[in-house]
Formats: structure tokens, C-alpha cells, sequence
């Protein structure tokens, strides 16, 4: 059996708790299992089944990648795994900077004095990110995660751990429109996972290794060219995918919601959440998850 390892130190104001609880979304634990100290999740490296363990401490977190016996390491894995965890982890996103920047400000200062080191929770890949977003446009978060489930065991493949591993786009593109719309998705949602599976895998599309100016606009664009992908989607991927802290969730339900609360005001349009988040470019989507977890919950 092939194990990787890899320890990190974490900040003293590193949400653990928050961490866990987005991973912990399904009760039935088909592919994720979270105690009050570990995240078991199983997920797909290179094309390989893999196990990812998290045991968190006070001050650090200690991982494994866990490989089936029969399986060679990836060759780039040993020099990705550890800057892919720490990602993983939100370790790299800017959290500091942007409390010092708006810890004062008029309307969410307080929040965010009351969250120092609130963190946006990442998926496993940008495929992982953009299959759940579209899973979840317009529905519940319970009826996303049943959708999800199905997906999964539609999809994905058992490690020898008992976890079922998130698929990839390259198994993804081997299933057909009609056996995905068999899990519960509709025929629009169906067609978007199976055409970015499909360009992924055909490499006709690629995503980036990360996310920056020079690259934003145009990953923008090709996401938005797929039928059934639209800027609520694009930006939370973008968010869980590649840590990009600027999409504008606007369009989000329970961000109008939750900033209703804030400015107490009883309705908010789209519009006029977008122009409000508009100051605080370039963590537009790190509101959101301030917004999200002001009401307990994760996005």
C-alpha cells in the first residue's frame, strides 16, 4: 500500500470546525467521514482511487494519501501533495489582509470581527466544485446531497477503505445523459456535467493549475459557453475549485438572505446585493461565506 504524508502548522485562528462541518454535509458518509477531529474522504489523484485522512490538532493538521496496494504513485504526486493540501486546507487564502482591511466597516465589521480567520472551504478539484454547483442550482442543500449520493455511486469508484471516491470528469465522460439524468438530475443539468466531463476528458478544455488575472476572464468565458452553466455557477466554482475569493454571488439565495438580516432591510434584488458586495472586490466570495456562516451554514 502507498501512503503519502504530510504534516502542516495551523493559525491559531483556523476554523476546524467549519472545515469539518462542509465535509460533513451527508449524513450517510458515502464518500466523506468526519469526526470531531478527522476528515476521511475519498476522492480520485491522477486517475487513481485514493483516501485522504485529516487528523487536526491545536496546532497542526497531519494528512495521508492513502493509494491501493496494487497501485504505482503518480509521478507529479509527490511534489503536488503537499502545496494541493495546503490549498485544500485554505491555508493560502488572505484571510488577515481582508479582516485588517474591513474589520471596520460600518455594516459587516462586526461579523467579520466575530469570525477572524473564517476560511472558504475547498473541494477536492475544480471538477468536484463544478459538478456540485450544478447539481445544486435552484434546489435544496438536502436535495443536492441526495442527488449527490447517487451520483457518486453512479460514477465513482470504492477504495479499499469502504469510501466511495468523488469521480473524475474522465469516468464522468463514459456515462451517458440518460443514465446521469437516472440520479436525479434534470435533462438541462445532466447535459452541462456530461459536456464539461466531455471536454475535460477529450482535453478540448483544460482547467487551469490555478486561478489568476491573467487567466480569470477567459476560464470565465469557456465555462459560460456550456448550457446550463451560468455566472452563480461559474463563480462558486471558481470559489471551491480554485480559492478565487472575488466571484460575486449575488445570485445566491441565502447570501440575499443573509444580508437582508445584516442591513435589516426586507428584500433584497440580485441587482442590488451586487452592487452592495461591489466594495469589497476582490473578496466578494469571502463575504459570502461571512454571510453563509453568520446563519450556521457552510455554502
Amino acid at each position: 500500500m502507498t501512503v503519502l504524508t504530510h504534516t502542516v502548522a495551523l493559525p491559531t485562528d483556523y476554523h476546524v470546525a467549519d472545515f469539518l462541518s462542509f465535509h460533513q454535509r451527508d449524513s450517510l458518509q458515502l464518500a466523506e467521514r468526519v469526526s470531531v477531529d478527522r476528515l476521511e474522504k475519498g476522492l480520485m489523484w491522477e486517475n487513481q482511487p485514493a483516501c485522504l485522512s485529516i487528523h487536526f490538532t491545536p496546532e497542526q493538521a497531519c494528512a495521508q494519501l492513502q493509494f491501493a496496494a496494487n497501485q504505482g504513485l503518480p509521478a507529479p504526486t509527490q511534489n503536488d501533495w503537499p502545496k494541493w493540501l495546503e490549498s485544500f486546507l485554505g491555508l493560502q487564502q488572505p484571510t488577515a489582509e481582508f479582516i485588517k482591511q474591513h474589520q471596520q466597516h460600518p455594516e459587516l465589521g462586526a461579523l467579520l470581527r466575530q469570525q477572524p480567520g473564517l476560511r472558504v472551504a475547498q473541494t477536492s478539484s475544480p471538477f468536484e466544485a463544478v459538478s456540485w454547483a450544478i447539481m445544486g442550482q435552484q434546489i435544496s442543500v438536502a436535495a443536492a446531497l441526495n442527488v449527490r449520493r447517487r451520483f457518486i455511486e453512479l460514477t465513482g469508484v470504492q477504495h479499499c477503505s469502504g469510501l466511495w471516491c468523488y469521480p473524475d470528469a474522465q469516468r464522468v465522460a463514459h456515462v451517458s445523459i440518460e443514465q446521469l439524468r437516472s440520479v436525479g438530475l434534470s435533462f438541462n443539468k445532466a447535459r452541462a456535467i456530461a459536456q464539461i466531463s466531455q471536454l475535460l476528458s477529450n482535453q478540448t478544455f483544460a482547467f487551469p493549475r490555478q486561478v489568476d488575472a491573467s487567466n480569470i476572464e477567459q476560464l470565465r468565458t469557456d465555462l459560460l459557453a456550456i448550457p446550463g452553466i451560468g455566472p452563480w455557477t461559474v463563480n462558486y466554482t471558481l470559489m471551491r475549485g480554485f480559492a478565487w475569493l472575488d466571484g460575486s454571488l449575488h445570485g445566491d439565495a441565502a447570501v440575499r438572505r443573509n444580508l437582508q438580516r445584516l442591513l435589516n432591510v426586507d428584500s433584497l434584488s440580485a441587482a442590488e446585493t451586487e452592487q452592495w458586495l461591489q466594495q469589497f472586490t476582490p473578496w466578494r466570495a469571502l463575504v459570502a461565506a461571512h454571510l453563509w456562516h453568520s446563519q450556521g451554514f457552510s455554502g
